[in-house]
């Protein structure tokens, strides 16, 4: 069973950065992607970033675009966020979630617990 774990939220200022992490365990052949979604307080949970198993393939939301990069490792099965410029609206409770592929619809399976960011003004 897959298990999405992750970690690297806190408070930062406009502006500034943060990386999150996601450490994925029970991964198979059968991981299509892997991606991070968000959800503000009241709202929807928001697809933010995926890369695929093989890691050559990248897409990201408009929103963060040119300011946030996705990357994996697959020797250590880690999933990375790289958060830069981040603005106040980018505050959200951030999820790793895993793609199983076709065999699903390309429909998310699995998620983590979520870590929180918050940012200032």
């Amino acid at each position: 069973q897959v298990q999405l774990v992750e970690s690297g939220g806190g408070l930062v200022q406009a502006g500034g950065s943060l990386r999150l992490s996601c450490a994925a365990s029970g991964l198979t052949f059968g991981t299509y992607a892997l991606g991070w979604f968000r959800q503000a307080p009241g709202k929807e949970r928001k697809f933010v970033a995926a890369i695929s198993w093989s890691g050559s393939t990248t897409s990201y939301a408009d929103s963060v675009k040119g300011r946030f990069t996705i990357s994996k490792d697959n020797a250590k099965n880690m999933v990375y966020l790289q958060m830069n410029s981040l603005k106040p609206e980018d505050t959200a409770v951030y999820y790793c979630g895993h793609n199983p592929g076709p065999t699903k619809g390309y429909e998310y399976d699995y998620w983590g617990q979520g870590t929180q960011v918050t940012v200032s003004s």
